[in-house]
């Protein structure tokens, strides 16, 4: 098991949000509605094993269910979302795409697979810990290839469509360093594509880069840097993303705040870090972007997340387990605002945060929260009443001190009672996994939102990956 899961802390109705007193109405076609204006659709996804392509969601009754997790989205220049979700180790990846806003998703040829069959008899080289990327320019057809990175443990498979999905070609080994955790992927240009992950051996962050759309990876690098190497056993890793404008890559992890701590077994993930590359991924140096004071703060709970918006703006985003906090750097990530808590009102817990930023200091930012909040024990042991939603954070003037923060529900109730937000050696309810996604369209400056949801059973058994699209309100592309 990794070490940084060991080192892990154990610790329809009408509501109102008290953060901006957003009202809030549940109708009956699954839709949630605020009264500032902001509503989000709600429905099921496709089903497992993937349903044929053109199956489209709401609509299609059962077909729309699955049993997936940890789902991941983006979107690419031309508005179309593309979304993905693992279906466990060697039963490869389920994909959709939405042409129409985020309103219906298709189901897409599953990216790995190597045989089909029903969840349990398909075969794919991947289909954990899934994460997906868009280029950010088109390729010679006139699209913008689309790439999914999936987990197979002994190495890490990468998938790329050229042609907008229909289908996909595999990489099996992309990483350099076989034996391999939690990977995630970006994109750059029109076929440059990068990966990070854990190497178990060590625990160090490797980070991989491709120049012709995935078929090899070529280039090698290590997010930690040589004045940081105690954070090599001591880290949990966060998602890689880069700036399309000025090339910087950017790897967010949590650790150690120094190399003494390294050595205690007492002391928690208490510091945020980002890895920032200037030369496309080579090499790296390390940023502290927030450590607590508190030596015993934990913020390795299901990821710290990184995001860059359109003027070069770099945030982070982290979850110490109890509320969402964030940092912003206006200085390609070398020096770092003070810190800023996120969830408010009926969100008084929230964990797993996930940003999409788009125009200069906008950024959508999302959440599972629950009104119930106990600051002594972790949500792991959160009681049955706990009722958990999806929540969306809007932030205006994001990499300022004049921020506003606009949060809206985004979702009907998704979970209830307790999350365990550690991992593999889970004991507790996890349902929800380890983390969900935003992405928000550049034509219409909307989101959509890609979640896990075990209603109505609340368990394993009633699982499903859902969407709340954003169908009104304020974007965070354009004059919106």
């Amino acid at each position: 098991m990794p070490r940084a899961l060991r080192r892990q802390a154990s610790v329809l109705g009408i509501a109102f949000l008290l953060a901006g007193l957003w009202c809030l109405v549940f109708v009956m076609d699954g839709s949630v509605r605020a009264a500032s204006g902001v509503e989000f659709k709600n429905f099921e996804l496709a089903a497992t094993p993937p349903q044929p392509v053109g199956t489209t969601c709401p609509g299609s009754g059962g077909k729309c269910t699955n049993n997936a997790a940890e789902p991941a989205i983006r979107a690419d220049k031309t508005g179309n979302f593309y979304a993905s979700s693992e279906n466990g180790l060697s039963r490869g990846t389920l994909a959709w795409k939405s042409t129409d806003n985020g309103r219906h998703y298709g189901t897409l040829v599953s990216p790995n697979s190597v045989s089909a069959g029903s969840e349990n008899t398909g075969f794919a080289p991947g289909g954990g810990d899934t994460d997906l990327a868009v280029a950010a320019g088109k390729n010679a057809s006139g699209r913008y290839n689309v790439y999914v990175s999936s987990l197979s443990l002994a190495n890490v498979t990468v998938s790329t469509s050229k042609d907008g999905g229909q289908s996909f070609s595999k990489n099996v080994t992309s990483a350099t360093v076989p034996g391999d955790d939690r990977e995630w992927i970006a994109a750059d240009g029109s076929k440059k594509v990068c990966i990070s992950y854990h190497d178990i051996a060590t625990e160090n962050i490797d980070v991989n880069c491709s120049y012709d759309a995935g078929k090899t990876f070529t280039q090698f690098g290590t997010a930690i840097d040589q004045q940081h190497v105690y954070l090599i056993e001591n880290n949990q890793i966060g998602n890689l993303t880069i700036d399309p404008e000025s090339h910087d890559v950017y790897q967010v992890l949590n650790g150690v705040a120094n190399a003494e701590e390294a050595a205690s077994s007492t002391i928690g993930y208490h510091a945020v870090w980002m890895g920032v590359s200037t030369d496309g991924g080579k090499t790296f140096r390390d940023y502290p972007v927030y450590i607590s004071p508190n030596e015993k703060a934990n913020f390795n709970h299901q990821f710290t997340n990184v995001s860059v918006d359109k003027a070069g703006n770099v945030y982070a985003f982290w979850s110490n387990d109890h509320n969402v906090y964030y940092s912003y750097s206006t200085d390609h990530g070398k020096h770092w605002s003070g810190v800023k808590k996120i969830n408010s009102g009926l969100a008084n817990t929230a964990i797993f945060p996930w940003s999409s930023a788009g125009d200069g200091s906008k950024v959508d930012v999302v959440y599972y929260g629950t009104s119930y909040y106990d600051g002594k024990r972790s949500p792991d042991s959160y009681p049955s009443s706990a009722k958990w939603h999806v929540y969306m954070a809007q932030i205006r003037n994001a990499a300022s001190a004049d921020q506003t923060i606009h949060q809206y529900r985004a979702s009907p109730v998704n979970h209830l009672g307790g999350v365990c937000e550690s991992g593999v050696s889970c004991s507790g309810n996890r349902d929800l996994y380890d983390d969900f996604g935003v992405a928000a369209s550049p034509t219409t400056g909307l989101a959509s939102i890609v979640y896990s949801d075990d209603q109505p059973g609340n368990n394993a058994q009633d699982d499903h990956t859902s969407i709340a699209t954003q169908a009104s309100g304020p974007g965070i592309f354009g004059g919106s």
